[in-house]
């Protein structure tokens, strides 16, 4: 069974930390476009963040910083948002759909109608390697809604995927994950 949960420990947050370090490199050796920003894994590591991950039997499969409703500069209205979402190397198209399952049920559980997410980007969309992972997205339910710069001051495509009740996802994904600060709540804590 797979759970998604609040990272909790100084363990599963340097645990994290260490994901987005492999991950970053692992897309640097491919040539895919990896964040500028350097302190990514310094959030995870912050406990006041409150960063969640994805585990099968004990081993984090993904990390991510959900937020509830952030002013993106794109998209309007509120949404779950997934910032800062890392896979492990190698685990990649499971791993992604199991966070689109989740995602999904999640958001229409905080009430919230749709999930938004960023892809960092370099080329136009329809050029690989960003296109071919966009229509894995888009066969798994997300909708591309364009690129611009994105929350982080980065060129992105933006990503929705529509809030969907799972019954029964539980039974494959337990989930243990605290509700979402906003991004305001988050900076004025950092």
């Amino acid at each position: 069974m797979y759970e998604m949960r609040s990272l909790r420990t100084d363990a599963e947050r340097d645990e994290a930390a260490a994901l987005v370090q492999d991950r970053q490199r692992w897309l640097a050796m491919r040539g895919v476009p990896t964040p500028a920003r350097s302190d990514i894994p310094a959030l995870f590591r912050a406990p006041q963040v409150k960063p969640a991950g994805l585990f099968e039997d004990g081993l984090l499969l993904a990390c991510m910083i959900p937020q509830r409703g952030p002013d993106l500069g794109w998209g309007e209205g509120p949404c779950l948002f997934l910032d800062c979402v890392h896979t492990l190397p190698g685990h990649s198209d499971d791993t992604v759909r199991l966070i689109t399952l989740w995602a999904s049920d999640f958001a229409a559980r905080l009430e919230v109608p749709l999930v938004r997410a960023e892809a960092m980007v370099r080329h136009p969309l329809d050029v690989d390697p960003i296109a071919t992972f966009l229509r894995r997205l888009t066969n798994m339910g997300w909708d591309v809604r364009g690129s611009g710069t994105g929350q982080h001051q980065e060129r992105v495509a933006r990503l929705e995927l529509t809030a969907e009740l799972r019954p029964g996802l539980s039974a494959l994904i337990g989930c243990q994950v605290h509700e979402p600060q906003s991004a305001a709540d988050q900076r004025s804590i950092a």
